[in-house]
């Protein structure tokens, strides 16, 4: 066997045999030398990090990855190892994502993608969904304008799935390996199966229950075992059906998930399921490569996405107040800093709710929004001494100038110092908790995004604008926030989180703990979280918030509430270490599962 054809089976044996393989040298590109990642000799005078010996830690000098499950994990280093670039290894572990951490990870959704290059080059890849062509204004109300669950559950809650187009539209501007061989794994994992851990196995019985409990019992086979009982930890889970759909992919490319055989299988299995999808709907869709929003943080470089999400303008303006009201001059974990950062939420999730959306069907005011003027008439009104009412709060005059828990977040650096950020979901865990069938894609319920009823809240509390109003083609509303830090014009991290509404509040801590405090990123994703989105008025905290914080928040006015499920966020991000420029990886290992693994 030759020494190429060794490296690219060893991609897939890494996964089922737990063996490591060599790092290939002088591969030739896939892509000319102007629109691939570059990949030139590795940046000088690295020295290892030091670990923090925090579980869920991982340090190196030549590439890393932070995912939220290990086998995706031990895909993505196994590219990098085998001589692919931060984009090749993020190509991987998303496809090998939507087959070990099926919560989240997706064919049958969409997400966004940050991507820097060694170079300076960055791109913000937006694969969101799409409303289908049959979409309407009123397709969840009944006949008494109420909202009904078909935004939640089943087949009409799906947008059209993006996430097959956004992966190859990076692997076409930035790809090294070859596109089937980064599907190999997945396809592997899929086919031969892999051993399911406790905590995939819990998920995967809550789906089940949840699918049963909702009347969908014909997709519930696909994550059970062969005697109906639940999958236990352990157990090596197949799903062959998916494993077809890969290898279609693998071999035909991108474009079959969107014209011939296999497209006319998945849209026949949405209409088979009660769903609105058509193969004009899949034959028209496009992801897009957008300009990133960048903006200035104490001397840092923020590069972050654009609408339609939300997630950039409201970073932004998080991190002007921070600067602003010079909240690095309170205490870290002080409940006068908390005080300030919930205030400056308060603020810009008003102006998230009335003023972005698809930036294709509504005139976005992004100067406006994230320009200094107004953000310092914006920020003014914070009492630093007392919470202000929401009610008291309305969107500011920017005239003429929501994804669950189970969004995924992995972050991605190589040798050279290219770097992605990426931030994918089907919004609610298990999404649609419908199966296309014959395919094993999981469907997305992102509908639920848009603003079925303009005004009211959605199933994550969010009360958005007529904006975000459903049409046919349109992209909805997302506070995704995948997130690159670059200080002195080089990487210093690596950012995201899913978390609905909590996405943007646990990135911009996660900034300010690393620029403003200069803590460590495993410091930085440990801490407790806070999150403020407007409406309703209220703080939501970790269970693990330290008790003077809350009862600091209190006594300046602030509701203060526990968040639901115990956690805000899961953080798989990187840092380069600014004292011995190594690189730190950090799986959010604290509120879930997750692998960091570095060389």
């Amino acid at each position: 066997m030759t020494r190429r054809a060794h490296l690219q089976c060893a991609v897939v044996l890494l996964i089922v045999a737990g063996c490591s393989t060599p790092r290939a040298t002088n591969e030739p590109s896939a892509r000319t030398a102007s629109a691939a990642v570059a990949h030139e000799s590795p940046r000088p005078s690295r020295t290892l990090p030091s670990s923090s010996g925090q579980p869920g830690v991982a340090v190196g000098v030549h590439g890393a990855v932070a995912t939220a499950e290990a086998n995706a994990s031990k895909v993505g280093l196994a590219v990098l190892e085998a001589g692919g670039n931060a984009v090749d290894a993020a190509i991987a572990i998303a496809f090998a994502l939507a087959v070990t951490h099926p919560l989240a990870g997706n064919l049958g959704g969409g997400g966004f993608m940050v991507v820097r290059t060694a170079r300076g080059e960055s791109v913000a890849i937006d694969y969101r969904e799409v409303a289908p062509l049959a979409a309407t204004r009123d397709m969840y109300l009944d006949a008494a304008g109420n909202l009904t669950h078909d935004s939640v559950n089943g087949a009409r809650a799906a947008g059209i799935a993006g996430t097959v187009a956004g992966l190859a539209l990076a692997h076409e501007r930035f790809g090294k390996k070859p596109w089937a061989q980064l599907l190999a794994p997945a396809i592997a994992l899929a086919r031969n199966g892999h051993v399911v851990d406790a905590y995939h196995a819990d998920e995967l019985k809550k789906a089940v229950e949840r699918m049963r409990k909702a009347g969908f019992d014909g997709s519930t086979h696909y994550y059970v075992a062969d005697d109906g009982s639940y999958i236990a930890e352990g157990a090596t889970w197949k799903q062959p059906e998916l494993a077809s759909t890969l290898e279609q992919l693998a071999t035909q490319g991108a474009h079959a998930f969107y014209a011939g055989e296999l497209a006319q299988r998945i849209v026949a299995g949405v209409k088979a399921l009660g769903g609105v999808w058509t193969a004009e709907d899949l034959a028209s869709y496009h992801a897009l490569a957008r300009e990133p929003l960048r903006f200035s943080y104490l001397g840092r470089e923020v590069v972050t996405m654009p609408p339609p999400s939300a997630g950039g303008i409201v970073l932004r303006q998080l991190l002007f107040a921070s600067e602003e009201w010079h909240m690095r001059e309170q205490p870290w974990r002080s409940p006068e800093a908390a005080h300030l950062f919930v205030e400056a939420a308060r603020r810009a999730y008003a102006d998230r709710n009335a003023w972005i959306a698809d930036p294709d069907f509504a005139s976005v005011p992004v100067a406006t929004l994230t320009s200094s003027a107004y953000l310092h008439e914006r920020m003014s009104t914070i009492d630093p001494a007392h919470a202000t009412p929401s009610s008291a709060i309305k969107a500011g005059a920017a005239n003429g100038a929501v994804e669950s828990h189970e969004t995924t977040h992995f972050s991605v650096v190589d040798d050279a110092g290219n770097a992605v950020a990426n931030t994918y979901t089907l919004n609610a865990s298990f999404g649609a908790l419908v199966v296309a069938p014959g395919t094993g894609i999981l469907l997305n319920d992102e509908m639920d995004d848009f603003a079925s009823q303009p005004g009211k809240p959605n199933q994550f509390g969010l009360v958005q604008g007529e904006r975000n109003e459903i049409e046919p083609k349109k992209r909805m509303l997302s506070s995704m926030t995948p997130t690159i830090i670059v200080e002195n014009g080089q990487l210093r991290a690596v950012l995201g989180s899913p978390g609905g509404a909590t996405i943007t509040t646990t990135v911009a801590q996660l900034v300010r703990a690393l620029i403003d405090y200069g803590e460590p990123l495993d410091a930085a994703v440990r801490a407790p979280r806070v999150h403020h989105q407007w409406l309703p008025d209220q703080v939501s905290t970790e269970t693990e918030l330290e008790p003077a914080i809350a009862d600091g928040l209190r006594a300046l006015g602030h509701t203060v509430n526990l968040a639901t499920s115990g956690r805000i966020g899961h953080a798989n991000c990187i840092e380069v270490d600014p004292a011995t420029h190594g690189y730190r990886a950090v799986a959010d290992v604290t509120r879930g599962d997750g692998s960091a693994l570095a060389y």
